[in-house]
């Protein structure tokens, strides 16, 4: 592939620029709470989570499935919002909360569809793990593809860092190779993958976050999420950081961080996200992170004084 030719004046290729080149409009996410678990909260894994991860499955922001159940009230409670905010109407549903492909395969295929039914969905984005994703899932994922040829269907994985030893301690669950094998499977479907990574990790150095990009930049990942590790309260993270056992990263050494992945990361491969949202009633720390324009403001400014781009220290693999 090539570096996408138009970014929209930023000094990386957002999901942004990716929708207004690919789709003509900007695109927003619905992210939707579909009422299914994790199986490091069930019991199969855990009953924990992972230690950053709060008791909503990272589903903190997605609309209230107690006043609205279904997936299509989901859909226009967010849509509802939206058109308050003059925005487009499309919109791209995000299966949010907790994992979104384990669960029984007929309700998996109801939500699917029932979002993909909307007229106003552009396509949707499914938050999972490498490791819930066996063939029947797979096989329903390509049936979907085929049943609604006019829109997308994206898998976002929660990887969050390659370092092994890392994910054994922040309980992730499952090794590296999982994820690897579950990319290559839906590279081959035809079905984008979006990884998540999380920066400032315990215990991990710039170095080690940098080896994940270039493993990301290896394996083929389509698209990235980028994100910070917030303090929130009620988790194991929250205990250790209360006992002094975890320092959060200063927005200083986050911006410097960042710069360095997107200077390493290939330039064909989407931003998805490049801070977060921490739930103001959760989070314990870093407090700076709640000014979410400013993080982006201060990430703007910062790259243009340095000339920074992504890619730019990018060295692409030849056969």
């Amino acid at each position: 592939m090539t570096a996408p030719m138009n970014w929209h004046g930023k000094p990386y290729y957002s999901l942004d620029a990716y929708c207004k080149n690919t789709y003509g409009e900007k695109l927003y996410k619905i992210a939707l709470n579909a009422g299914l678990t994790c199986p490091n909260r069930d019991g199969t894994l855990g009953h924990n989570g992972c230690i950053f991860c709060s008791a909503g499955g990272s589903g903190d922001f997605a609309i209230d499935r107690q006043n609205h159940p279904s997936i299509h009230a989901q859909l226009a409670a967010g849509q509802a919002l939206f058109r308050c905010k003059q925005a487009t109407r499309r919109c791209i549903a995000y299966f949010q909360a907790y994992t979104n492909t384990y669960g029984p395969l007929p309700y998996l295929q109801q939500i699917y569809e029932e979002a993909m039914s909307d007229p106003l969905v552009a396509g949707i984005s499914i938050a999972t793990r490498p490791d819930c994703i066996p063939e029947k899932v797979l096989t329903l994922l390509v049936n979907l593809k085929e049943k609604f040829p006019d829109k997308f269907v994206w898998i976002e994985l929660g990887l969050q860092t390659m370092q092994e030893e890392t994910a054994l301690f922040i309980r992730r669950g499952y090794p590296l190779g999982v994820y690897d094998d579950c990319v290559i499977r839906l590279r081959e479907s035809h079905i984008p993958v979006v990884t998540h990574v999380i920066l400032g990790l315990p215990g991990e150095i710039p170095e080690q976050m940098l080896q994940t990009i270039d493993h990301l930049n290896g394996i083929g990942t389509w698209g990235i999420k980028l994100q910070l590790l917030h303090v929130l309260r009620g988790t194991d993270l929250a205990s250790l950081y209360e006992q002094g056992g975890y320092l959060p990263l200063s927005k200083e050494t986050y911006i410097s961080l960042l710069i360095r992945c997107l200077e390493h990361l290939s330039p064909d491969i989407v931003i998805h996200r490049l801070t977060g949202d921490g739930p103001k009633d959760l989070l314990l720390a870093p407090s700076w992170s709640l000014n979410k324009r400013d993080v982006l403001n201060t990430l703007h400014h910062t790259m243009k004084l340095q000339n920074a781009r992504q890619g730019s220290h990018y060295e692409r693999l030849t056969p």
